[in-house]
């Protein structure tokens, strides 16, 4: 297994005033020939929008689009008519299919912040589809919960809300945890990696900050291969072998969540 650091600091990275966002991959006006996408992986924002602020109803098609809320509430409503409101702990998956319209703002006085992020679909011509998961904090404590799989995998469900993961249309899983301070997930509390390519992010919840990660410290290993990871980083994870798996340690002072994609 290989790990190539992509730290926080090197993301792009836009203050709008009532929007402060960083790009894992190219978008908008940030640009990067190295940082385009990562197997069907093709946008992880990490979104800070000030209160009763947000995006305006706009349009998308042929992306899987989901939100993974950290703190705040995100107010949705799209062209389906869906109407709602997510807290801490929801997942929102939009498959867009064909075409949809969607506005996202932070509902309520304080300010929103989640990551947005979109991945290409296995086939064009979907029809649109909407679905909330809810997982818990106490849920995804010291152990890796799947909140969104692939469509038609047997622990998926097609339903609008329920139990599990959520289905999306690409060839990829989301994992996330929250890990106390000095604990680990390693052995067979580690996920599985079918890859060939995987993806790990440490969400920056300390507060927001532009500059090298802060806040807590998290070690990622595979075999001979380590690595640090601050609030903000991510890696790059390139699976020799499927079934690999990537031991990750919280060596920081507070708690750390941190999502995990792998990539088929």
């Amino acid at each position: 297994m290989k790990l190539i650091p992509r730290p926080s600091e090197e993301r792009g990275h836009a203050d709008h005033g009532w929007l402060k966002t960083f790009h894992t991959f190219s978008f908008a006006t940030y640009q990067s020939g190295g940082h385009e996408s990562y197997g069907p992986l093709r946008v992880i924002n990490e979104d800070r929008v000030a209160p009763r602020t947000g995006f305006g109803t706009h349009s998308h098609r042929e992306f899987e689009i989901f939100s993974y809320v950290v703190s705040g509430q995100l107010e949705h409503k799209d062209s389906m008519g869906n109407v709602e409101v997510l807290n801490r702990g929801d997942l929102q998956l939009t498959s867009a299919g064909t075409g949809i319209s969607h506005s996202e703002k932070a509902h309520g006085p304080k300010q929103v912040h989640f990551l947005q992020i979109w991945s290409v679909p296995t086939q064009s011509g979907l029809p649109p589809k909407y679905y909330t998961r809810h997982f818990s904090d106490s849920e995804k404590t010291d152990r890796w919960v799947k909140v969104v799989g692939q469509a038609g995998s047997k622990d998926v469900t097609d339903k609008r809300e329920g139990e599990g993961p959520a289905p999306v249309h690409s060839p990829l899983s989301m994992y996330a945890t929250i890990l106390g301070a000095g604990n680990g997930l390693d052995g067979d509390a580690a996920v599985a990696l079918k890859g060939p390519k995987a993806y790990v992010h440490v969400i920056q919840t300390s507060g927001y900050n532009s500059g090298r990660g802060d806040g807590t410290t998290v070690k990622v290993k595979s075999g001979s291969e380590e690595m640090i990871l601050r609030e903000g980083d991510g890696a790059y994870i390139r699976v020799d072998q499927e079934g690999e798996r990537l031991k990750v340690i919280n060596s920081g002072e507070s708690a750390a969540e941190i999502v995990l994609f792998d990539l088929e």
